[in-house]
């Protein structure tokens, strides 16, 4: 999902403090020599206290900041992020910029733009594997920024409170996994399912069909958590 910051508020990506001060220490540096190197290469105001701040998370730097800050450490900004939440992130993460993205993908740039900015995606199935191969997107994630995400849930819902050797081949049309580990993960998921199910039930001999309904829609609310967990797979880039 986007990021949403009021208009005056510049964007500030998620950002790794305990990598900023280990590159810095492996550096030899200070953090004044780091707030120089921002000042004097990127012009934008920094101090000792201000990189100190930064290191201990009592605040974050703002995209501009922390692209400054990459520079002074001789590292990407990727180095300082630390899990991408949007696309917007993981573009800022590669160091990309939008048009040169929109090139390598194929894409419109008003398009890529408007799929940043939280529209729908419209791209072909080359245009998506460009997209994951530009920017190192985990299988999560690309699912996720393709729209593709929902009918995932949806296939993994039925597999599990139905019979699953159905759904083995659309959900490997999503997921190109091998067919023998989505087997595996399918039947795991539809298990665990059923397993919950029965216990819900089977409570201190209380149980009832109700208190099984609850824990039956709890598992299948995070459906694709145990999905990915499964199958070795994470949203982190």
């Amino acid at each position: 999902m986007p990021v949403s910051t009021h208009a005056e508020e510049p964007r500030r990506p998620p950002f790794d403090a305990e990598a900023a001060r280990r590159l810095r220490e492996g550096l030899g540096m200070t953090p004044a020599h780091v707030a120089y190197g921002i000042r004097a290469a990127y012009g934008i105001p920094a101090t000792a206290a201000t990189v100190a701040s930064w290191e201990l998370a009592e605040t974050s730097p703002t995209e501009a900041e922390l692209s400054a800050l990459a520079g002074a450490l001789w590292c990407a900004p990727a180095d300082l992020i630390g899990v991408p939440g949007t696309l917007r992130e993981y573009r800022f993460a590669r160091g990309l910029a939008v048009a040169d993205l929109a090139l390598r993908i194929g894409m419109d740039t008003a398009a890529y733009r408007e799929l940043e900015g939280g529209g729908a995606w419209r791209g072909s199935d080359r245009q998506a594997a460009a997209l994951a191969d530009a920017l190192s997107l985990p299988l999560p994630a690309l699912l996720r920024f393709t729209g593709q995400e929902e009918r995932l849930a949806e296939l993994l819902h039925s597999a599990a409170t139905a019979r699953w050797q159905p759904y083995v081949r659309p959900v490997g049309k999503l997921v190109p996994l091998p067919r023998e580990r989505l087997q595996e993960v399918l039947q795991h998921l539809h298990d665990a399912y059923q397993s919950t199910m029965v216990a819900s039930l089977n409570w201190g001999g209380g149980g009832s069909a109700a208190s099984s309904g609850k824990a039956g829609r709890a598992f299948l609310d995070r459906i694709l958590e145990h999905f990915w967990e499964r199958a070795g797979e994470t949203g982190e880039g």
